[in-house]
């Protein structure tokens, strides 16, 4: 069998997690179109038959430059990620011209010696113009290989697979067949319910809100039992992920349950609340304690 490590890199919003799925065949990462939806290194497994390998993806948060105590945090996530793994996939988005923060992860790569494949993402909403003058400065960076895909479309990551193929070394399985990511209950569940969020959320809110479950816990009657502590920084945020009457959490709830409930194949309750806690993007004894 061959295996390995693969760290999926690139700016916010590039497509990373949108990707994994796609390579994995399952949700294993939560996907919006707001940038820093990602902000945990999250595993999605594929194991495949023939030829016997598996592929262990390390999707990232997207690099930026960071504002606050968390943003730095995350990018130490990617710099680790990119120092322990085997090879990378460096995702791009046909639509955006490279820009400087392209630049310097095609540098940190170059300089890291791994192996690396660069994805060209969202084909199917760019020009063949844009996506021309992508491959064409990419290209002189001489990675191992480039291969334009619409992740969303599921269309060219066959292409991916056979080209991460020819990387992987001998090695063991790392996970069990069938299993497709490594994250506990309470994280699949805490991001389930983020991305509710995040598809509502103003533009300002995103960033401050954050999603903690303690435990995951089977009733005697076997509904499955899931606390959910949202978090907000102000006072005036509550109001917002809270709505009229409750509205916006009803709604959140009733979404997140659905999707829960495919996910652990049970009824669920989904126990939602909220609480302020003031700046806890800048603080790092909250951020030890929330888990980042």
């Amino acid at each position: 069998m061959k295996s390995g490590f693969i760290s999926v890199v690139g700016r916010p919003n590039v497509g990373k997690s949108t990707l994994v799925n796609a390579l994995v065949g399952e949700k294993v990462a939560i996907t919006s179109p707001r940038p820093q939806t990602t902000r945990n290194t999250i595993r999605g497994v594929l194991t495949v038959e023939d030829p016997p390998s598996q592929f262990v993806f390390v999707d990232t948060p997207g690099l930026h430059r960071p504002r606050t105590a968390l943003g730095e945090r995350l990018n130490k996530l990617v710099y680790g990620s990119l120092a322990e793994n085997d090879a990378a996939l460096f995702v791009l988005d046909a639509t955006q011209e490279i820009g400087p923060g392209d630049r310097l992860i095609a540098e940190r790569l170059g300089e890291g010696g791994l192996p690396v494949v660069v994805i060209v993402n969202k084909v199917d909403v760019a020009t063949q113009p844009q996506i021309a003058a992508q491959l064409d400065e990419a290209g002189e960076w001489g990675f191992r290989a480039y291969v334009p895909i619409s992740a969303l479309r599921n269309d060219g990551i066959d292409l991916v697979l056979d080209e991460l193929g020819g990387l992987l070394e001998p090695g063991p399985a790392f996970f069990p067949v069938g299993v497709h990511t490594d994250q506990p209950d309470q994280l699949l569940a805490a991001e389930l319910v983020r991305e509710k969020y995040l598809s509502r959320l103003r533009d300002e809110l995103p960033h401050s809100l954050a999603v903690i479950v303690e435990e995951v816990t089977t009733r005697s009657d076997g509904v499955v039992h899931i606390p959910a502590t949202v978090y907000v920084e102000r006072n005036s945020q509550k109001g917002m992920v809270i709505g009229k009457g409750g509205s916006v959490l009803r709604q959140v709830g009733s979404e997140a349950r659905r999707d829960l409930e495919r996910l652990f194949g049970a009824k669920v309750f989904l126990e939602l609340r909220v609480k302020v806690e003031k700046d806890w993007q800048r603080r790092d004894s909250t951020l030890d304690r929330m888990g980042f």
